[in-house]
């Protein structure tokens, strides 16, 4: 174990995508904090999601994170982490780290009581009122008790609401408030004990509203529409009616995404000025130096891309997130393309930090990446939604296949290297049908490796799939 352990702070934000980082390449969006961390360390742009069992992707991949798990072999469709399952916070803490857990907790108390011995303004469901956010102040004993009935009486019955909901905070906005509850943990923390800060922001999910200041610095009129927006999706992804994509009209309209696209950009600029807050406390305390930096984000969104809106499909603009580490002993600075899952991020704290790699733990380090950043770490990457579609990636090339209602309906094959937005299908072309045959043996090997076929998803969607031809 190092002489002197890292304190961690660890940004995880909700619905932003991987391009949406200005030191990153996007010459829109505003984000000079979020620009600083990228700056002091290492930035992977090949950091995905394996997609996920449920429309609300975020459950599965939150899951995910905290357990070090692969996708199907996770309890149910993520909604709590099994106590077979040791999480990042339960592992830090038994290796003496005070964990402290502020807002989004997507997977049960059961769990965060076990990752977190402190806390505040915990948000247990999986969207709300960015103004008006029910969370629940740290319960010893684990109980939350009024949770279950506020997710059953949400955006139906505001009297039952605020009355089940007595640490609502109206008027502050969610990104304001979980930046304050961690300078307050900030205010008390002892210098004598490392320290494991988790900021799950709600920012930038929709409802997209946030102070106006930070709407007014994106002009619709002035965005450019992505190369890929399209008014509809050309076919069915067995995702198509599901809530996000009801969030804009049929077909989309050029207007409408760009307005949408400033208020992401608009909501991701206050979330990172958030950042910046607590940064500075850091700075003003003389914590910075010796703390571990951390900043990821939960799974895309398509914004009119492909004609879609929400993140149900294995798209790069979905599965792609921003993932940076920064901090004592690692590269500043640097890019690293290694391709990686969220996952990976607990055996690369428990490596960093010397705490033992749980047994249940499945995800790889990525601390041979942090010292070299040409280390690729994987070949290929796997995707999945629920039981209507499938994907591998590698270097060069994506498949997706898509079975609906029983049957498999769809073959796409982009040419990443000349096509990253993945406008153009390649599957029809005899010149790449050996290239669609090994992309399917691709599948068939990470099926198993991840024991898909016997999960419930798998098993309808690899017996409409049938036999690779």
């Amino acid at each position: 174990m190092p002489a002197t352990r890292p304190n961690i702070v660890f940004f995880f934000t909700d619905d932003q995508r991987f391009d949406t980082i200005a030191a990153l390449g996007n010459t829109v969006v505003q984000t000079p904090h979020m620009d600083r961390l990228v700056r002091s360390g290492v930035a992977f742009t090949q950091a995905h999601i394996p997609c996920g069992t449920s429309g609300a992707v975020c459950m599965p991949s939150r899951a995910m994170l905290h357990s070090g798990r692969t996708l199907f072999h996770l309890q149910g469709a993520g909604e709590s982490i099994p106590e077979a399952h040791t999480t990042l916070g339960e592992a830090l803490r038994g290796a003496g780290y005070r964990t402290f857990g502020v807002g989004k907790w997507h997977n049960g108390p059961a769990s965060y009581q076990r990752s977190f011995g402190a806390g505040d303004d915990i948000f247990f469901g999986g969207m709300a009122d960015h103004w008006n956010v029910p969370v629940c102040p740290y319960d010893p004993t684990g109980r939350y008790e009024y949770r279950a009935a506020y997710v059953e009486s949400f955006m139906t019955d505001n009297a039952v609401r605020y009355r089940l909901c007595e640490h609502v905070h109206p008027g502050r906005h969610s990104s304001e408030l979980i930046a304050d509850a961690g300078l307050a943990f900030l205010e008390q923390a002892d210098a004598a004990q490392p320290f494991f800060m988790y900021l799950s922001f709600l920012a930038p999910h929709d409802p997209r509203t946030m102070p106006r200041e930070f709407l007014e610095h994106y002009a619709p009129d002035r965005l450019e529409l992505p190369p890929n927006f399209a008014a509809e999706h050309p076919f069915d992804t067995g995702a198509l009616r599901i809530r996000d994509e009801l969030l804009a009209s049929l077909p989309r309209q050029p207007a409408e995404v760009r307005r949408h696209l400033a208020e992401y950009y608009g909501m991701i600029s206050h979330l990172d000025a958030n950042i910046g807050r607590v940064l500075a406390a850091l700075d003003a305390r003389g914590l910075t130096e010796n703390t571990l930096f951390i900043l990821a984000g939960d799974n895309g969104l398509a914004l009119g891309q492909h004609g879609l809106m929400g993140k149900q499909n294995c798209y790069d603009h979905s599965v792609r997130v921003p993932l940076v580490f920064a901090g004592p002993g690692l590269p500043r600075g640097v890019r690293s393309e290694a391709f990686a899952y969220l996952f990976d991020i607990f055996p690369t704290l428990c490596e960093l930090t010397g705490t033992p790699i749980p047994a249940s733990v499945e995800g790889t380090s990525l601390v041979p990446a942090l010292r070299c950043p040409q280390e690729p770490l994987r070949d290929t990457l796997y995707f999945a939604y629920t039981d209507t579609q499938r994907a591998v990636k590698d270097r060069e090339f994506k498949l997706i296949e898509y079975v609906i209602q029983g049957r498999r309906t769809m073959t796409q094959l982009f040419c990443l290297a000349t096509d990253p937005w993945e406008r153009c299908n390649l599957a029809g072309d005899p010149a790449h049908a050996g290239t669609v045959a090994r992309l399917r043996q691709e599948l068939y090997r990470w099926r198993e490796a991840w024991d898909d076929e016997a999960s419930p998803w798998g098993q309808t969607y690899w017996q409409g799939y049938g036999q690779p031809s």
